[in-house]
Parts: C-alpha cells; sequence; structure tokens
C-alpha cells in the first residue's frame, strides 16, 4: 500500500527521481490556472452573470467573511495568500476521488512546503504592516533573552502545521485502504463522499490555521510596539 505519492517514480532525468508528488502538484497548478483564465474571462457587473461567475464570488465572499471573523481587520490583504492555499488544498484533495490521481497534500515536502509558506507569510504581512524595522525589533520585545524562544515557537508552529496536514491526509488514505479491502463492494461509494467530506474540512482548516497565525503575529507585534512606546511616553 502506497502512503505518499513522494513514494511513486514516474520517471527519471539523470540523477533525478521525478515523483509522482510533482507531477500532480503541476496538474492541479495548472487546472488551477486554466479554470481561473475561464471563469475569469466573462466577468460582468450586470444583474445577468453566469454560472461560474456566481460559484467564484460564493468563494471569495465566503473567504473573504472567515478572515474578517477571525482577524477583525480588512480581509482584502490576506485573501490572495489564503485564497490560494485553499483552493489549492482543496482542489487536491477533491482531485484524490480520480481513479490513478494521488493527492499531493499527502506528501510530507508538499504539506512542508505549504507550511514554509505560511512562515514566511507571517513576518512578511507584519513587515507590510508595521516596516521592517519596527518589526524586527518587537523580535526583542519585552527582552532580548526571549528571542530564541519566540523564533523556536514560530518554527515548531510551522512544523505542527505541515504534519497536521500529512497526518491527516495519510491517516485517511490508511482508512479507506483497510475499509475497502474488508468490504470492497459496500464502502467503495461511501468512502469516497467522506474522503472528500475530508479533504475540504481539511483544506478549511489549514486556510484558517494559516490566517490565525498570520493574525496573531501581526496583532502581537503591534501590541509590543504599541506597549514599547507607551513607556517611552
Amino acid at each position: 500500500m502506497t502512503l505518499s505519492p513522494d513514494e511513486i517514480a514516474v520517471f527519471t532525468i539523470g540523477p533525478w527521481t521525478v515523483s509522482a508528488t510533482i507531477i500532480y502538484t503541476w496538474v492541479v497548478m495548472v487546472l488551477l490556472v486554466g479554470v481561473s483564465w475561464f471563469v475569469t474571462r466573462g466577468l460582468t457587473a450586470g444583474a445577468q452573470v453566469g454560472r461560474g461567475q456566481n460559484v467564484l464570488e460564493a468563494v471569495v465572499t465566503f473567504l473573504l467573511d472567515q478572515i474578517r471573523e477571525v482577524t477583525n481587520q480588512d480581509p482584502e490583504p490576506y485573501l490572495p495568500f489564503v485564497g490560494t492555499l485553499f483552493l489549492f488544498i482543496v482542489t487536491a484533495n477533491v482531485l484524490a476521488i480520480v481513479p490513478g490521481f494521488q493527492p499531493p497534500t499527502g506528501s510530507l515536502t508538499t504539506a512542508g512546503a505549504l507550511a514554509l509558506c505560511v512562515f514566511v507569510a507571517v513576518p512578511a504581512f507584519g513587515i507590510a504592516k508595521l516596516g521592517l524595522r519596527s518589526y524586527l525589533a518587537n523580535y526583542l520585545r519585552p527582552t532580548p533573552f526571549l528571542l530564541p524562544f519566540t523564533i523556536i515557537g514560530e518554527l515548531s508552529r510551522t512544523l505542527a502545521l505541515a504534519v497536521r496536514l500529512f497526518g491527516n491526509m495519510m491517516s485517511g488514505s490508511v482508512i479507506v485502504a483497510i475499509l475497502l479491502s474488508v468490504a470492497p463492494l459496500l464502502f467503495p461509494v461511501v468512502m469516497q463522499a467522506f474522503g472528500l467530506l475530508i479533504g475540504v474540512i481539511q483544506a478549511y482548516i489549514f486556510a484558517i490555521l494559516a490566517i490565525v497565525y498570520i493574525a496573531s503575529g501581526t496583532e502581537l507585534q503591534e501590541r509590543r510596539a504599541r506597549t514599547q512606546e507607551e513607556a517611552h511616553t
């Protein structure tokens, strides 16, 4: 039983092996780009809109509402990043119902890469909001002795995010494989529906955790900056 698409070697180029993770990641990206182009090419502000635009508007509205509810801030700056994470993960997970498709989210390398994006996004959004000097200075507050613990906390948070996504996807695959081996005629349809539900939930959880980390990091840095300013006045 294959637990990860990293274990599937599609072809080799010299000393490099191209795994199913890379192939199916590009499949998901090409599909998202193609669908996005198709849906957005005929956008209109009129009363009559197509089904594609209705679906697009519903997804964007849903994401904006979720970001606003979590951050209590203007959601538009966060929408491109969080929306991309959500759409990539949910598309990869949903495509798992296609025979032969191995969702790249079931790979620890993909999960780690997505978590690394969140790790980079936290200071990126903080610097964009507070400025480079003010943001970096907040790592030394209230005392420089806490700097190592702050860094360890951010690294462990990133690791937990990656392991959570990988573990949930891998455990789901194992459960489906076990049930299909026990009752192959009874469980396939039920487990496919269950897998779709779990895939959507995992995409939602990852996106929400990402925006929580970004918003909490920015809010913490702002609070530290205000406390420092008040101490000097």
